[in-house]
């Protein structure tokens, strides 16, 4: 019998399946078990937007939609990002994607070619790893754990050095999942320097935008508009991670080349969730408001209290994740720990090592979930620990 699986894409096969949401799977053994490690709010969708998405399958909203999206979602979306952080964009310019999952697909398909090069700081969350080398490109990871987890003009310089014009995508994703880092504007003008009027696009996942605690976002968008490929949606501020609506904002001509990958991916998305995330678009802005003052009582909870126990902790400028060391003292293979800690404890965390080079001996603590069961789950990581410690000693 031939073996098929041989004679498949190389980038498919050289691939690994995630290791996140294998490791998900894995926790669904234990019905006790406290999950910190999907990043899913534990929120209800906010009623009104419940209701546009209903009142779109009463009016038979049932067909297909246009491709880049419904008229109002392009222009409630157009009219967020500008009321919200300056950004420029015309509806025309915006495509309506499956959630910022499939624009990120989108991206990479539309851009790079085998032998391109695609870079990123690390620690990042790996879908990005994954599509670029689907596209046989070369994936530079850009260690940041030696300069407080973010990316420097310097860092980026000697990849530009190195690599010069194959250098396709530069990834930027702040806040930034895992670390919860966020930079400043003047920081992001400054790496934007580095690659102005280079053959270079610069993603910008923005999608954690509305979660910012301690500053106003800032975007590369401002620094690069010409070559930045921005992305948002409403998955993560409006609970709406089910309705799989995202967006994808690049000027006209990127746009209409972006356009085509996407409507062979996807078609269209489905209309009522368009309506739906219209409405959040539209007149949502306080309940981002709500959900973000909930994730910073957690936050502040969840970073306390890891201090105490002993971890090194990243204290989170924004998203809903924090990015802990190990304490010392225990095993610092961070894959071992999560999993003997979701055995013992049944408290699921993420590896650290999952999230690229730079997260060898850190974990991943999603804080997207009610207080009370992260209340449960410190509790049970505390007594884990001293456990563990007191075995080593």
């Amino acid at each position: 019998m031939v073996d098929l699986t041989q004679h498949m894409h190389k980038g498919v096969t050289g691939v690994k399946s995630s290791a996140i949401l294998n490791f998900t799977h894995y926790c669904g053994q234990y019905p006790d078990i406290v999950k910190f490690t999907v990043g899913e709010p534990d929120f209800n969708t906010p009623d009104h937007i419940k209701t546009a998405a209903i009142k779109g399958i009463v009016d038979n909203h049932s067909h297909y939609a246009p491709s880049n999206g419904t008229p109002g979602l392009r222009e409630a979306a157009a009219a967020f990002l500008e009321r919200r952080y300056g950004q420029h964009y015309e509806p025309s310019e915006i495509i309506a994607t499956n959630g910022a999952t499939e624009a990120i697909y989108t991206v990479m398909s539309a851009i790079l070619n085998p032998g391109d090069v695609m870079a990123m700081p690390t620690p990042l969350f790996p879908l990005y790893i994954a599509d670029a080398s689907l596209e046989g490109a070369e994936v530079v990871q850009i260690d940041t754990s030696a300069t407080d987890f973010k990316l420097t003009p310097a860092a980026l310089q000697k990849v530009v050095d190195e690599y010069g014009d194959r250098l396709r995508v530069l990834v930027m994703n702040y806040p930034t999942n895992p670390t919860g880092v966020m930079y400043s504007q003047e920081e992001l003008d400054a790496l934007a320097d580095v690659v102005r009027d280079r053959p270079t696009f610069v993603l910008c996942d923005e999608i954690y935008s509305e979660l910012n605690y301690d500053q106003a976002h800032a975007s590369m968008e401002k620094s690069l508009h010409d070559q930045v490929i921005l992305l948002n949606g409403v998955s993560k501020s409006w609970a709406m991670t089910g309705y799989r609506i995202g967006i994808m904002a690049a000027p006209q001509a990127i746009t209409d080349q972006l356009a085509k990958v996407h409507q062979f991916i996807t078609t269209t998305e489905p209309w009522p969730m368009q309506d739906a995330a219209e409405e959040a678009f539209r007149n949502g802005d306080a309940d981002a408001r709500e959900m973000k003052a909930a994730f910073k009582e957690r936050r502040d909870y969840l970073y306390q209290q890891l201090t105490e126990i002993g971890f090194k902790v990243i204290k989170p400028q924004g998203a809903f994740y924090i990015w802990a060391q190990i304490p010392a003292g225990l095993d610092q293979d961070d894959a071992k720990f999560v999993y003997a800690l979701a055995d013992q404890a049944h408290v699921g965390v993420c590896a650290g090592s999952w999230f690229a080079k730079g997260g060898h001996s850190w974990l991943r603590f999603s804080y997207a979930t009610a207080l009370d069961e992260i209340k449960e789950g410190v509790k049970r990581i505390r007594k884990f620990v001293e456990e563990n410690r007191n075995d080593a000693n």
